[in-house]
């Protein structure tokens, strides 16, 4: 490959790229005005968890015992959710007593 043309291409990605790293700063009086952005912004979490708990039950062995981590997993999910109403911590509790019970049940 010639030399100028390998410059060439890293410029284009390093121009991409820093553009794509300063449009939310440039555009952020924008972002926290928009009405969708907004929406987004309360939904997404939502979203998240959903596709979370389809992706983890998808293959889910429901013979004998392995069905109780992730049934355990999610529970665990919901009721630190409920509870505190912070996704981080649901997350995290979530995943460490899936975790634990995956270690656990046979």
């Amino acid at each position: 490959m010639n030399p100028w043309h390998t410059a060439a291409l890293l410029a284009v990605i390093w121009a991409v790229t820093l553009a794509l790293r300063a449009a939310p700063f440039a555009a952020s009086r924008w972002l926290r005005e928009n009405d969708f952005v907004r929406d987004l912004g309360l939904l997404l979490p939502v979203g998240v968890m959903a596709v979370l708990v389809v992706g983890m039950l998808q293959d889910t062995p429901w013979s004998g015992w392995g069905w109780v981590p992730s049934i355990a997993g999610v529970g665990v999910t919901a009721a630190l959710h409920f509870w505190r109403d912070s996704v981080l911590l649901s997350l995290v509790g979530g995943i460490a007593a899936y975790g634990v019970l995956l270690l656990v049940v046979p």
